[in-house]
């Protein structure tokens, strides 16, 4: 009877979940003791039940059989059962009278459930997900110092008001389950795959953090002893609601209640203030939402916020803070990429630069740190229109290059983050990170590699040059009245301050020291000085014609030397890593970029090693194919759209 006992909690969870854990963990507690109390009742049941049971079935030996389930198989998320309305044709049970199977059916109900609450109140927190065709269920967020969840769970506890979280709150019986609303597919999507039962969310969507000071580069530097400042960078688009409201058909494998701003808002602060950054650069951060909550909470968390707001009638913008008391701002920029009149620049993206002074602890003497320049942006996302998006990217260029420039002409480190809407070894990706790139005659759509349009007819091409001189930027990336520094020493003198001098009688009078040579110094022109003015002006409208050459060659290029923190592929799992999932497709479009020491170029790709700027470590991205066992992004865990991105790095601090 003890063996019908066993197997009968035994198939109670295997109804609710079919891992093969259970069998393991049951098959492991036999033999083991069970509290005094478990061990009289059952011994209290066969005593008043062995009477009943047919002459043909025989007592068996009694053992002390262990039905507790432990705490690992608890703190591992398997599935709990909450009723037993599916296990009345049990085997082992269906030869019992029934009044020994309806009191075997209470002992055991009561007493799992009994056990289940009492374990399941020691947990810090839970949430139970509703994934559609299958039944709740309890993921068990564990909390550590040095790693967490791809997303942090909620607080059910503290937010037990909200009804987006109490509709994934812990489930008591299969009566207080919410209702699963039914999502309606799309024609030609990739499906979404609900996560299977016996692998919890927390372990699906784990990410590790990867330290990189062990690379040579960085060892040299400590075997130096050369001291490091240290700080921590994320970019994150967070998912701005206006957007989310106005394409919700790229959100239908969520359910409604997890797209709430109100649901979203905590998970995506939880998950700043646990992995605690230093600069922080967001973008699609809703312009009411930014005053309201977020700068008011980031300034509680000691951050200095500065906010950019799209043009034109858009209500989302990028947004740049930083650690006040790590970093103090020595000049701020915001950049608008609209310029009225110009096709090649006419929508309303927005970006952010930022000169930096790191603050360096008591105590360091006479030592000093090089200011950092931090910028951020969200370009366009129009895949087709890759000319824009590079317009977008030279003009950011442009203003790096004059916020970064020192007196001597190099560049301060650089930090460059943001939802770039490109993708790795896309052209644009390859100018940033090579420096040069020729565009004359590319397809618009290749710039990006977002998407293939080449079946298409009579797609647009970028031709030479890609903006007009007006715009005031060279084919560098820089600046045209800054990309030529001034002669010491040489005296400017206006066209207006000229051209007062010309009829007065200095300048008609012939200086009595000046040497008389005919065709030369005098005031008649002779042949010979005609002549020779013919003859000169050939080479001089050659040098005209080379500069204007030299601007429509349709290649562009920038000096800052700028390497991805990502390497985009993850080698454990033979997979390319993913910062975003529109609809199901994976693709890197989020990037941190940085400054470094050009090594070598092999094959037009540049190669780098770190320069005065170290990178430490990097939190790790994931693959397409995790994220679709977790449903794609958003989902409980993970309350945006795309991953957030950080990135540890050290400024070298010199002695003065």
């Amino acid at each position: 009877m003890t063996d019908a006992f066993f197997t009968y909690r035994k198939n109670v969870l295997l109804a609710k979940s079919p891992s093969t854990q259970i069998e393991g963990v049951f098959a492991a507690t036999q033999g083991r003791s069970v509290p005094e109390e478990q061990e009289a009742l059952l011994q209290q049941w066969l005593e008043e039940g062995v009477g009943n049971l047919p002459a043909s079935e025989s007592v068996p030996a009694v053992r002390k059989v262990s039905v507790t389930l432990t705490n690992d198989w608890l703190e591992g998320s398997e599935l709990l059962m909450t009723s037993l309305s599916d296990l009345n044709t049990s085997p082992e049970v269906t030869r019992c009278a029934d009044q020994q199977h309806s009191e075997l059916n209470a002992l055991a109900s009561s007493e799992l459930q009994d056990h289940a609450v009492s374990e399941l109140a020691r947990l810090p927190s839970e949430e139970t997900v509703t994934v559609a065709g299958s039944a709740p269920w309890a993921a068990v967020v564990p909390q550590t110092d040095h790693q967490t969840v791809g997303c942090a769970g909620i607080n059910v506890e503290v937010l037990n008001d909200d009804p987006a979280v109490l509709a994934w709150s812990l489930a008591c019986d299969a009566e207080t389950v919410p209702p699963v609303l039914p999502a309606q597919p799309i024609q030609d999507a990739v499906p979404f795959c609900p996560v299977p039962t016996e692998v919890p969310y927390h372990e699906i969507l784990w990410r590790d953090w990867e330290d990189l000071s062990v690379q040579p580069c960085v060892l040299e530097q400590v075997s130096k002893n050369t001291p490091l400042f240290e700080f921590r960078v994320m970019s994150y688009n967070i998912l701005a609601q206006d957007l989310v409201e106005q394409g919700l058909d790229l959100y239908v494998h969520c359910h409604p209640d997890i797209l709430s701003w109100n649901y979203r808002l905590p998970n995506l602060l939880q998950e700043i203030q646990h992995w605690d950054p230093d600069v922080l650069c967001l973008q699609e951060v809703q312009e009411n939402h930014y005053w309201e909550q977020l700068e008011p909470t980031f300034k509680e968390m000691g951050f200095e916020c500065f906010y950019k707001r799209r043009t034109g009638t858009k209500t989302d913008g990028c947004a740049v803070c930083y650690k006040h008391s790590r970093f103090q701002l020595i000049s701020l920029s915001p950049i608008e990429y609209f310029r009225p009149g110009l096709d090649v620049l006419n929508r309303d993206n927005v970006g952010l630069v930022l000169l930096l002074q790191p603050v360096l602890p008591e105590g360091l003497g006479l030592q000093a740190v090089s200011p950092l320049c931090v910028a951020n942006t969200h370009v366009l996302f129009n895949p087709r229109r890759g000319d824009i998006k590079l317009a977008q990217v030279a003009l950011l260029l442009a203003e790096i290059d004059k916020i970064a420039r020192t007196a001597e002409g190099s560049y301060y480190p650089v930090i460059l983050c943001g939802d770039l809407n490109s993708v790795p070894d896309s052209p644009l990706y390859k100018f940033i990170r090579n420096g040069e790139l020729s565009y004359h005659g590319m397809p618009a759509w290749k710039v990006s590699g977002q998407e293939d349009f080449s079946q298409q007819l009579h797609s647009r091409k970028l031709l030479a040059p890609l903006w007009p001189r007006s715009l005031g930027v060279t084919d560098k990336c820089q600046y045209a009245t800054l990309c030529q520094p001034k002669k010491p020493g040489r005296r400017e003198y206006s066209r207006d301050f000229l051209l007062q001098f010309r009829f007065c009688d200095v300048a008609c009078e012939r200086p009595p020291q000046l040497v008389l040579l005919e065709g030369v110094t005098d005031a008649k022109p002779v042949a010979s000085a005609r002549e020779h003015s013919a003859v000169t002006a050939v080479p001089k409208r050659h040098n005209s014609l080379s500069f204007l050459d030299k601007q429509c060659s349709g290649v562009i290029q920038h000096g800052l030397n700028l390497t991805s923190v990502y390497s985009h592929f993850l080698p454990q799992r033979g997979r390319p890593e993913v910062t975003t999932m529109p609809m199901g497709l994976g693709a890197t479009v989020d990037y941190i970029f940085y400054s470094a020491e050009p090594v070598e170029s092999k094959a037009g790709r540049r190669l780098y090693k770190d320069g005065a700027l170290k990178l430490l470590g990097r939190l790790s991205l994931l693959s397409e194919d995790v994220l679709l066992m977790a449903n794609g992004l958003p989902n409980p865990f993970c309350s945006s759209d795309h991953l957030c991105l950080l990135a540890s790095f050290g400024l070298e601090i010199s002695s003065l």
